[in-house]
């Protein structure tokens, strides 16, 4: 496969050829479909958050030990990027998503028929592990796409990514309310099973970029982050935002359930929707991305991202700022992931899963750091330590910003 590509015929079970061509060069309601799909799987790692209260009182868990359920689940999620997602490369990529999402059904439900917290921790893990599913079709969405469009194409299906993850955890406040934390786990189960039916049923095919050995592949993996410094770059931006997103996000339910506000977990899964307007910011990234701005916005991205966390920081007790802060931070993120993600794939088009596992493991290494450390502030020092941590994690990335060299290849 080249960097610069035809216009892609689309072979889809039983049914005609589609020929991708034009503005996108991949149909709209395929694009619509990944969307939703990232959106589904990627939720099964953030269901817990406003569920952590719950949880704590249910397995009588310390708030520290709670949190580490995000931190297990997202470690869960780094372990599949290193050892599964390469595999979208090896292996035709329908047969992979419809495995893997098998799996992760039948995780969802040791979660939810959970009789101890270490089961919950283990099947967390699993889920975590096979919910990358979201990030082989990122990458499959970026090979059909023609070059023109790339940024705006990933763009959109990276909304429906940012728009799983926040939306999950008002859907698990509003189901555990009304039918108990445990049909969480057990829906989001029937859910896999039925995207992967979809999945199966609406995936053009797609055949593997490269033929060598599963242990080459890994290998090969390894030897990508070393050969490309903006890979590595790419990735410890982006694990600094995210571990500021998995600080504020993980112990925002301890704020809000507090005695100052008194929320129930309705009431945090509502505040989590204002969090979801930050998901209406991919298209314009993915514009900026293909108009070559990667650079200005990624210093905007970090920016946005520190005084987020003052914002947070003044209103631990103003309900209004706590929502400003959620909505700037989401949009920093959501920036700097598409920015990302649009550089690292023109660096190896025969490589995008391989260079998307480097990629997303590096970053969810630091969201998984943000959790932990998160909830070990707050255990200590209240949301003050929290919102410390979470402006020193996008300014250190800013100081390492500015030694980024305008050269082609970053931007």
């Amino acid at each position: 496969m080249s960097a610069t590509r035809k216009p892609s015929e689309l072979h889809t079970p039983g049914g005609p050829t589609v020929t991708a061509e034009a503005a996108n060069g991949i149909p709209g309601w395929l694009v619509a479909l990944l969307a939703v799909a990232c959106g589904m799987t990627v939720a099964n790692l953030y269901y817990a958050q406003p569920l952590l209260s719950d949880l704590r009182d249910v397995f009588h868990i310390s708030t520290a030990a709670a949190g580490g359920l995000i931190t297990l689940t997202q470690v869960g999620y780094v372990i599949g990027m290193l050892l599964l997602v390469p595999l979208g490369d090896r292996l035709e990529k329908r047969g992979l998503v419809t495995v893997l999402l098998a799996v992760t059904t039948l995780a969802l439900v040791a979660a939810g028929l959970a009789t101890s917290f270490p089961m919950l921790l283990v099947a967390s893990l699993v889920s975590g592990a096979t919910s990358v599913v979201a990030q082989i079709l990122v990458p499959f969405a970026a090979s059909l796409a023609p070059d023109h469009a790339r940024g705006r194409v990933v763009g959109r299906v990276m909304s429906g990514l940012l728009t799983g993850i926040l939306l999950s955890r008002t859907l698990s406040s509003l189901v555990s309310d009304a039918a108990g934390w445990r049909v969480v786990y057990l829906g989001s189960a029937v859910l896999m099973a039925l995207l992967a039916v979809a999945l199966r049923v609406a995936l053009p095919h797609n055949a593997p970029t490269t033929t060598i050995p599963y242990t080459h592949v890994l290998r090969s993996t390894v030897r990508l982050v070393r050969t490309h410094p903006v890979l590595v770059r790419r990735g410890l931006y982006q694990a600094a935002m995210f571990g500021a997103f998995s600080a504020f996000w993980t112990t925002i339910s301890y704020v809000l359930t507090g005695p100052h506000f008194d929320y129930s977990p309705i009431g945090v899964g509502l505040f989590a929707l204002v969090g979801a307007a930050g998901a209406a910011v991919a298209p314009f990234a993915g514009h900026w991305a293909d108009r070559g701005l990667t650079r200005p916005m990624t210093g905007v991205a970090l920016a946005a991202a520190a005084v987020a966390f003052a914002l947070a920081g003044f209103g631990g007790h103003h309900i209004v700022l706590l929502a400003l802060a959620a909505v700037l931070l989401d949009m920093g993120v959501q920036t700097s992931l598409i920015l990302g993600q649009h550089t690292i794939y023109q660096l190896d088009p025969d490589a995008r899963a391989r260079l998307n596992s480097a990629f997303i493991a590096t970053f969810f290494i630091g969201g998984a750091l943000g959790s932990e450390l998160a909830s070990v502030a707050y255990h200590l020092a209240g949301w003050t330590a929290v919102t410390a941590l979470g402006t020193a994690l996008p300014v250190l990335a800013l100081l390492y910003w500015t030694s980024e060299r305008r050269a082609p290849s970053v931007a």
